[in-house]
């Protein structure tokens, strides 16, 4: 501003007329190709799968495979690039937790070219006909924790507020399910949505793998019966670590779960928000409260972690 106005004191009004409507444009021109302010810088140009897993043991079998590694760290994620049976591909974990799987999931999107996203880990076995080792692999995840805590009007009675929308699932008590409220630079008004679901070419290459030799046995650990693959059916996340047998039934009855877990779902959203193809592969580690004995977790984790990396392998030696 003050060399428009030393402009207008020193030249004739027709020339500073000139010289300030090319300083203007000079200026517009500039401020229309600066980057803005806090723009994410991409660490890595190659398209890529993206490859998460919430937790080490998840990650373990995929990183010993990992090719030709290099590492990124942002806001101390850890991220490894590289090639899995020959697609370029990263590697990290998002962290347990609804929130640390959004977090994290955005992270690579902002940093990295990934043009999809698959998902490895264990989970709680819902379906009563899966069991701990088999591998499921849903064609859509639902948030079960994003609920309305209803107020007790009578004993054992719930009332939603008035206003709010109609529920259409079950509730566990005082807990009615809701859809999120979603938005995508196509369709920017909200959208509620429950379930989010996974890309149909993924799903279709996923039902098409051959035999996969899953893990019976594990540090003299030994499964009952011969882990097998289910693809397709319903997935179920939310912040909590279900070990309740009531709730278990609740979540296969009202949801057809044949799994939950703490992250999938948060990461379906995102891919979604995004516009990025996703799926995920899950392990049983244990039954979520079913068990006849203490939860199995702890015992049965090696054995379905390595069992969901191997069909992941296969899915990417497979995936075109």
């Amino acid at each position: 501003m003050h060399v428009l106005v030393c402009l207008r004191r020193v030249l004739p009004s027709r020339l500073a007329a000139f010289a300030i409507a090319g300083l203007l444009a000079l200026s517009l021109a500039g401020c229309a190709t600066a980057p803005a302010t806090g723009t994410p810088v991409r660490l890595d140009e190659t398209p890529r799968i993206a490859v998460i897993s919430a937790f080490e043991p998840e990650l373990t079998l995929l990183l010993r495979q990992l090719q030709t590694p290099a590492r990124h760290r942002v806001n101390g994620v850890e991220f490894s690039t590289g090639t899995l049976q020959g697609k370029p591909v990263v590697l990290f974990l998002s962290g347990i937790s609804m929130v640390n799987a959004s977090m994290n999931t955005q992270l690579v999107l902002d940093r990295f070219n990934v043009q999809s996203i698959v998902f490895s880990g264990i989970a709680g076995g819902v379906d009563p006909s899966l069991h701990i080792g088999d591998v499921s692999v849903p064609a859509q995840w639902g948030q079960y924790l994003e609920v309305l805590m209803a107020r007790e009007t009578a004993p054992g009675r719930y009332t939603i507020p008035p206003r709010m929308e109609a529920q259409t699932l079950a509730p566990f008590g005082m807990l009615h399910p809701r859809p999120v409220e979603t938005r995508t630079a196509a369709s920017p008004a909200p959208v509620r949505k429950f379930w989010f679901t996974v890309d149909p070419r993924m799903l279709e290459t996923a039902r098409g793998l051959g035999p996969i030799a899953l893990e019976s046995c594990k540090a003299g650990v030994c499964l009952t019966h011969k882990p097998q693959l289910r693809v397709g059916g319903n997935g179920v996340s939310g912040q909590a670590f279900v070990d309740n047998a009531a709730f278990r039934e609740y979540a296969f009855k009202t949801f057809g779960a044949n799994v939950l877990d703490m992250e999938t779902a948060a990461v379906g959203m995102v891919a979604y928000s995004n516009n990025v193809p996703y799926i995920a592969f899950r392990s049983l580690s244990d039954l979520a409260g079913g068990g006849e004995g203490a939860n199995e977790m702890v015992t049965f984790m090696g054995i379905a972690a390595d069992n969901s990396a191997k069909v992941l392998l296969a899915f990417l030696a497979a995936w075109k």
